[in-house]
Formats: C-alpha cells, structure tokens, sequence
C-alpha cells in the first residue's frame, strides 16, 4: 500500500511564510492561523512543504487505508488560498453566506480574506474542525 505523502514535519512555518512574497498574502496567511489555532486547539505545523495544518486526524477508508493528516489547514498558492476543511452537516448553508469562495475536490479557495465574511469564516473553519475532532 502506497504510504501518505503529506506528513508533519519539523519545518517552520514561520520560515515557510518568509518565502510568501506578497506581502498581502503573507497577512492573510497569519490571519487564518490565527483563527484555525482558535479552532484546533494547536499550533500551526508544516504538512509535507506546502500545508500549514493544525492538529491530527486520523482515517480510513472502505478500501483499509489509512492514516493521520491534518485536522484543517490551508496553504498559500500563487492563484489563491487553498483551504482543507472537513465536510460537515449545514456546510453549503454556511458557504451560502461566505462570500466569493470557489470549490474543488475536497479543497475550498479563496483569493483574499478580504472576499469572505470573516465571521462566517471564523464559523466555517471552527465547524470543519469539530467535524473531524467529532469524528475520532
């Protein structure tokens, strides 16, 4: 069985975020690990090189894999935000009153904090963390 790719590591997230060169982005990035370490009740950590994550969950599959990943996260891309939260119960009537937001499988982008309503926001990333610490 393949073993997971994305794995915490000792890298630093700070040092990480030196990297991010617009500087708007770099803001954004701190604000939503401000928010998703109120959620998670842990600090931000790297997940593999380019997720910042907080916390673990633990899955499996039908199919007998499994394995740890974070419990939310997001990482900094150049065309946007890309945030893992959990699917939970009232998502989409959430969602409906975030802002301009874009989906994809399993992932959830962003372009700027400033597109969302931040306490919808703050709700959303609070929700998806329950969700998957519920779920263990």
């Amino acid at each position: 069985m393949a073993e997971t790719k994305t794995k915490q590591t000792e890298q630093s997230v700070g040092v990480f975020l030196e990297k991010v060169t617009d500087e708007s982005l770099r803001k954004d990035c701190y604000t939503i690990i401000s928010l998703m370490e109120m959620a998670a009740g842990e600090p931000a950590k790297m997940w593999g090189t380019a997720i910042i994550g907080f916390g673990t969950h633990h899955y499996k599959y039908d199919s007998g894999r499994e394995g740890d990943i974070c419990l939310i996260g997001f990482s900094p891309r150049k065309a946007n935000i890309s945030l893992y939260l959990a699917n939970f119960a009232g998502r989409d009537a959430v969602l409906a009153k975030l802002g301009k937001y874009k989906t994809g499988k399993g992932c959830l982008y962003i372009n700027k904090i400033s597109d969302v309503d931040i306490t919808i926001f703050e709700s959303l990333i609070r929700q998806a963390a329950d969700s998957h610490r519920n779920a263990n």
